[in-house]
């Protein structure tokens, strides 16, 4: 059982930015892939990104074009999402999440594993 542990998170002035990372506790070479989510008080988890272990692929909600990357480690033990221009609404607990095989989407109930979450607060 593969263990996932999100790091970095904490407060930042609005349009400020922040890296987030994602360490597995043990290597993995099978096909799956990994998506960050999040979830502010009051709001249902929404999907952020997520990537591929496969090939690399790449997905970005909407809400985050632009402004927010998802990359991996050579040894695929860690993921990162970089947040760029944070603003209020991005305050939230953000989880990384393990899925089998990869998808074109960030459906929450796809994803089986889950990390403890790492608070972002963006100031007033």
């Amino acid at each position: 059982q593969v263990q996932l542990v999100e790091s970095g998170g904490g407060e930042v002035q609005p349009g400020g930015s922040l890296r987030l990372s994602c360490a597995a506790s043990a290597f993995t070479l099978d096909f799956y892939a990994i998506g960050w989510f999040r979830q502010a008080p009051g709001k249902e988890r929404e999907g952020v990104s997520c990537i591929s272990s496969s090939d690399g692929s790449t997905y970005y909600a909407d809400s985050v074009k632009g402004r927010f990357t998802i990359s991996r480690d050579r040894a695929k033990t860690t993921v990162y999402l970089q947040m760029n221009s944070l603003n209020h609404e991005e305050t939230a607990v953000y989880y990384c999440a393990k899925r089998r095989g990869w998808d074109d989407s960030l459906v929450t109930a796809d994803f089986r594993s889950w990390g403890q979450g790492t608070q972002v607060t963006v100031a007033t």
